[in-house]
């Protein structure tokens, strides 16, 4: 067993599914104690059971103001710091924008962009008091290409590749690591309003890659030495392309 994260303290968002899951496991395995956020209770609960003392259940409702603000100072009273801050939750929107309504464009703008500004701006200060600590966000390849068919949800991964990069830049002087992972499509929930066809034909193709798959190139962000700090990681299904 790995132990690039012996004794360290992590956050994970959307930590119930997904990369979230994949992405704490992981981190469970390199030694961290992680803070699983999530806003069902009920996965947690079962979480809770499977991991045992190695993970902290946070139930937060990151679309909520109020359970937003709260999510950074309710960790540190249950751990006393955070070392790594995983901004990982979000929501997908595909199709012609035509098809799709504001309330839907509000919910995700406001988790994939609003969450994740809010969330690294609560923990700054502790990271730069306590003489640094590593932040990740899950940004996208649609954070690096136009995608016909994600016209919102493209524009929501360039605005956090955005915020990411430029703030990478103002926080490592204190040094606090800034570094996004962008996976191609992955089998998650996520998908769930891809057309069953054009799921299936990217499942038969080999276009999708797996969480775990992503929560590896996440650990190869944090298990760097302090020296290096790893902008971006593109992680793709090798046939993405066919």
């Amino acid at each position: 067993m790995s132990n690039e994260l012996e004794g360290k303290i992590a956050v994970v968002t959307g930590a119930a599914s997904g990369i979230g899951l994949a992405s704490a496991e992981a981190m469970m395995t390199a030694g961290a104690t992680v803070v699983m956020v999530d806003r069902d209770e009920k996965a947690l609960s079962d979480l809770a059971e499977k991991f045992g003392d190695t993970a902290i259940m946070q139930v937060t409702d990151l679309l909520d103001a109020e359970s937003c603000a709260a999510l950074i100072p309710e960790v540190l009273e249950k751990t006393g710091r955070i070392d790594i801050l995983h901004c990982n939750a979000g929501t997908y929107i595909g199709g012609d924008l035509v098809d799709t309504d504001a309330a839907t464009i509000d919910r995700m703008l406001n988790l994939n962009v609003n969450a994740v500004i809010k969330n690294v701006h609560a923990v700054i200060p502790h990271m730069i008091a306590q003489g640094g600590g590593d932040i990740v966000v899950t940004s996208s390849l649609a954070g690096r290409s136009a995608i016909k068919h994600e016209p919102v949800y493209s524009a929501s991964k360039w605005a956090v590749t955005c915020f990411t990069q430029t703030t990478r830049r103002q926080v490592n002087k204190h040094g606090i690591r800034v570094a996004q992972v962008s996976p191609g499509p992955v089998i998650s929930a996520l998908l769930a309003d891809w057309p069953a066809d054009r799921l299936e034909d990217a499942k038969q193709a080999g276009a999708l890659i797996e969480p775990k798959e992503v929560a590896e190139a996440v650990l190869f962000i944090l298990s760097r030495p302090r020296n290096v700090t790893i902008h971006d990681v593109v992680v793709l299904p090798t046939n993405v392309d066919a």
